[in-house]
C-alpha cells in the first residue's frame, strides 16, 4: 500500500529571513538625503552665526561714539533681552506665517537694523534699534528648528539637530575672527563691519526666499486647527512644563563656564591661560566629536540620553571644586563637555516631537526662550553664589543639574521608535 506522506520542509526553508537591523544613520547620509530646504537651514544657521558678531563689538562701537561704560553695558542687556524675546516671537511667527516668511522677515529686519546703527542719532534711538536687532536676529531660530523637525524622519531627528548645533558652534567660534577681519579691513572703523553683517543677513534672507517652501504639512495642519490655543496650549501641557523647567536649570548651570569660571580662576590665583585652555577644550570637543558621538547616541532612548547629558554637565561643574589646582579646571571641563555632546542634540531635538503638529513652532520657541532665559540669568545667579559661598558654588550649581536630570527623566516621553 502506498504510504505517501508529506514531508515537512527543513526549518531553514520555512523560516522567514529576519530583516537586518537598520544601520546607524551617518552624518553624510543625513545631509545627502535631506531635502533642499533642510540643507538651506543647516547652511543658513552657520552663515547667520558667522555674522553674529554685533554683540561682540557693540560695546566697542558705542564707546567709540562717546557713550559711557554704564550706557554700553545697558546696551548689552537690551540686546540680550531682545534676543530672549525673539525666540518667543519666532515660535509664534513660524506657526502663523510659515517658516519661509518668518525667516525672510527675521533676516531682512536684522539687515536693516544692523546697518541703521551706524546712522541713528541719540542714545534712545540706538537702544531701540539694538533691542529690535537682538529680537529680529533670533526670530529665525524657532522657524528653522521647526522646519528641521518637520521635514526630517524620526530616526534622523537627533542627527540633523547635531548638524544644526555643529553649525551654531562653528559659526559662533569663527564669528569674532570674521568680525575682527572686517574691522581691520575697514581701517579700524565700523562701517565695513556693520554693513558686512547686514549684507550676510540679507543674503540669507534671499536664499531662504528662493529655497524654503512657501507652505508645509504643518502649515496645513495649523490652518485646519485654529483652536490650537497658541502658547496657552503649551502651558497646559504639564509634562512639557517639566521639560522646560529641566532646560532652564540646565542652561543656568551650563552658562557658568562663561561667567563664574573666569572669576573662580582669578580668585584661585591660577594663570588665566587655564581658563583659555578650558574654553578651547570645550570648543574642540564639541566641534570635533559631537557628530561622531551622535551617530551612536541617536539610537538610545531619548530620556536616557537627555538625563545622562544633564547629569554629566553637573558632574563636570562639581569637579571644579576638587582641590587639585588647574587640573580641576581641565578635568571638569572635559567631563561636562562629554555630557554636552551626548545630550545636546537630543535636548534640542525633543521639543519638535513633544507636542501636536500644529503647535510645533510654539513648543520649539518655548524651549529656546526658556533656554535663553536660563543663559541670561545664570551668570547673575552664579556670581551671587560665588560671592556668598566661594568654592562651594560648584556643588551648589551641580544641584541644579541634578534637578534638571530628575525633571528631564520625568518629562521626556518614551521613545516612539519600535523595531
Amino acid at each position: 500500500m502506498s504510504t505517501d506522506t508529506v514531508r515537512p520542509e527543513p526549518a531553514a526553508q520555512v523560516q522567514t529571513v529576519a530583516e537586518p537591523a537598520p544601520a546607524r544613520v551617518t552624518v553624510w547620509a543625513t545631509f545627502r538625503d535631506a531635502p533642499l530646504a533642510v540643507k538651506t537651514v543647516l547652511a543658513g544657521v552657520l552663515v547667520n552665526r558667522l555674522s553674529g558678531f554685533l554683540n561682540v563689538f557693540l560695546v566697542l562701537f558705542l564707546g567709540s561714539k562717546g557713550y559711557s561704560e554704564p550706557e554700553t553695558v545697558l546696551a548689552l542687556g537690551v540686546y540680550g533681552g531682545g534676543a530672549v524675546l525673539g525666540v518667543l516671537v519666532g515660535g509664534s511667527l513660524a506657526d502663523r506665517l510659515g517658516v519661509r516668511n518668518a525667516t525672510v522677515a527675521s533676516m531682512g529686519a536684522t539687515a536693516v537694523l544692523t546697518a541703521a546703527l551706524l546712522y541713528l542719532p541719540g542714545y534712545g534711538l540706538l537702544m531701540a534699534a539694538v533691542g529690535l536687532a537682538g529680537l529680529s536676529a533670533q526670530v529665525f531660530r524657532p522657524a528653522s528648528a521647526t522646519l528641521l523637525a518637520e521635514l526630517t524622519p524620526d530616526d534622523r531627528q537627533v542627527m540633523v539637530f547635531a548638524m544644526y548645533r555643529f553649525g551654531l558652534n562653528l559659526g559662533a567660534t569663527a564669528a569674532p575672527l570674521v568680525g575682527f577681519w572686517l574691522y581691520h579691513a575697514g581701517h579700524d572703523r565700523y562701517l565695513l563691519l556693520f554693513w558686512g553683517e547686514a549684507l550676510i543677513a540679507l543674503a540669507y534672507a534671499v536664499l531662504a526666499l528662493a529655497t524654503l517652501p512657501a507652505a508645509t504639512r504643518r502649515s496645513a495642519t495649523a490652518a485646519a486647527a485654529p483652536q490650537a490655543g497658541g502658547y496657552r496650549a503649551v502651558l497646559r501641557d504639564r509634562r512639557y512644563l517639566r521639560y522646560l523647567a529641566a532646560a532652564f536649570c540646565h542652561a543656568v548651570v551650563y552658562v557658568q563656564y562663561l561667567s563664574t569660571l573666569p572669576l573662580f580662576v582669578q580668585d584661585r590665583h591660577l594663570a588665566i591661560v587655564w581658563y583659555t585652555v578650558a574654553v578651547s577644550l570645550n570648543g574642540v570637543v564639541v566641534i570635533a566629536f559631537e557628530l561622531l558621538v551622535t551617530r551612536l547616541a541617536q539610537s538610545w532612548p531619548a530620556r536616557i540620553t537627555i538625563g545622562l547629558g544633564f547629569a554629566l554637565v553637573g558632574a563636570g561643574v562639581a569637579c571644579y571644586a576638587l582641590p587639585i589646582g588647574a587640573a580641576a579646571i581641565v578635568l571638569g571641563t572635559l567631563v561636562w563637555s562629554i555630557g554636552e555632546i551626548i545630550g545636546g542634540p537630543t535636548v534640542f531635538a525633543y521639543p519638535g516631537t513633544a507636542g501636536p503638529e500644529q503647535l510645533k513652532g510654539r513648543y520649539i520657541g518655548s524651549f529656546q526662550f526658556v533656554f535663553g532665559l536660563g543663559s541670561a540669568l545664570g551668570p547673575m545667579l552664579g556670581g551671587w553664589l560665588f560671592i556668598q559661598a566661594g568654592v562651594l558654588v560648584w556643588p551648589l550649581l551641580a544641584l541644579g543639574s541634578l534637578a534638571a536630570t530628575v525633571l528631564g527623566l520625568a518629562a521626556v516621553r518614551p521613545s516612539p521608535r519600535a523595531g
